[in-house]
């Protein structure tokens, strides 16, 4: 299966980007992360860097399309940020999200898992078919039915994390394990809470409707982000992956 590949990641409104995200492909697969990181004092960098070079250096080591590898790719990331905690007093709170893609260009399958509030989208057919569940007190109050899908954005508690990579507590990933079989023209988007924050999913089908490539699609969105989030913008950070027939540009 042919694949195009695009990234961005900007800073925002903020004087360092806490953000980072990357991919990496080898024979038969696709392996993309986006992470964001938090904790202050250059922790939040430190930790996002961390776990996205930690993640993309197990699967070159281990190139392989499954849930496994997604869960251990994530937890060597989440052992790798707890020891870098105890170099240094100012990283010892860092902590970071992510969002891990796998996607097998043999059998035309993907596989993907996430900790935080970072999220993966699949579009079919220009609508959302996956979105990824935030660990956050939010989603677990809409979950229950107390708060409204459509106030997550607006909420003050929305950031309150259960689960992140360096927490002290022991994590678990929510890893989608089963091979996920692939359509021509689907569409993936990884993406941190500054982005998602400021370009809801409406908007984000009717920007990939209006493109061919999945740089113009990130663009698109870009400017909205920026419009939305005004002077005191989070940074934010995506990976777009189109699939099949609407991979228009580079092939991977």
């Amino acid at each position: 299966m042919q694949l195009e590949v695009a990234v961005l990641s900007n800073a925002g409104g903020r004087g360092v980007n806490e953000d980072a995200c990357g991919f990496w492909t080898g024979d038969g697969g696709c392996f993309c992360v986006v992470s964001d990181g938090a904790g202050g004092h250059g922790g939040g960098d430190v930790a996002s860097k961390l776990a996205v070079r930690v993640i993309l250096t197990h699967f070159q080591e281990a190139p392989f399309c499954t849930g496994e590898e997604i869960d251990f790719s994530l937890k060597a990331a989440h052992r790798a940020i707890v020891d870098q905690q105890k170099t240094r007093d100012v990283l010892a709170r860092m902590r970071a999200t992510a969002t891990v893609l796998a996607i097998d260009t043999v059998h035309h399958t993907a596989v993907w898992g996430h900790v935080g509030d970072t999220r993966l989208y699949l579009f079919r057919g220009g609508r959302v078919a996956v979105q990824t569940k935030d660990h956050s007190v939010v989603q677990k109050m809409v979950d229950a039915g107390y708060l409204a899908q459509e106030a997550l954005r607006d909420s003050l508690q929305r950031s309150r994390l259960f689960a992140a990579l360096g927490h002290e507590e022991d994590f678990t990933a929510t890893i989608e394990a089963t091979p996920q079989a692939l359509q021509p023209g689907d569409a993936f988007l990884l993406c941190t809470d500054g982005f998602w924050e400021y370009v809801n999913e409406a908007a984000m089908a009717a920007a990939l409707a209006r493109h061919r490539t999945p740089a113009e699609w990130l663009r698109d969105m870009e400017r909205d982000v920026v419009a939305n989030g005004g002077r005191e913008q989070d940074n934010f950070s995506a990976v777009a992956v189109f699939c099949g027939a609407v991979a228009a540009g580079r092939t991977v």
